[in-house]
């Protein structure tokens, strides 16, 4: 099995190391493996989980919702739970999207406005 340092996993998943540690101290990914020398090593499946919290994160998820995603993927919940949880974060996601472009059309007319002026 292949494994990553802590530096190149950060690399490769664009997240600093403070994030790495943040994430498993959270629950969110791992259990890490670790050397005997108690150094972190970094799987496959690692990347997978820290892709996935991170593309979560960015959709605006908190720390608390990923905690219970994380928790309802490790554990025997339904497909139907985990797309229940889904769908409801998505709705959320989408009203901000749409105050978005509405903040953004307010913007375009008042840059439209000034540059006439």
């Amino acid at each position: 099995m292949t494994t990553l340092t802590p530096a190149a996993t950060a690399d490769r998943t664009g997240v600093s190391l403070d994030t790495l540690r943040y994430y498993e101290r959270e629950g969110l990914i791992g259990p890490i493996r670790r050397t005997a020398g108690g150094r972190r090593q970094y799987t496959e499946d690692d990347v997978f989980w820290i892709g996935l919290v991170t593309c979560f994160r960015e959709a605006g998820l908190g720390i608390a919702d990923l905690r219970g995603f994380v928790a309802m993927l490790r554990a025997e919940h339904s497909s139907r739970d985990r797309v229940a949880f889904l769908r409801e974060r998505r709705a959320a996601l989408e009203e901000k999207a749409e105050s978005l472009r509405r903040a953004m059309k307010v913007l375009d007319e008042k840059i439209d406005h000034y540059s006439r002026a």
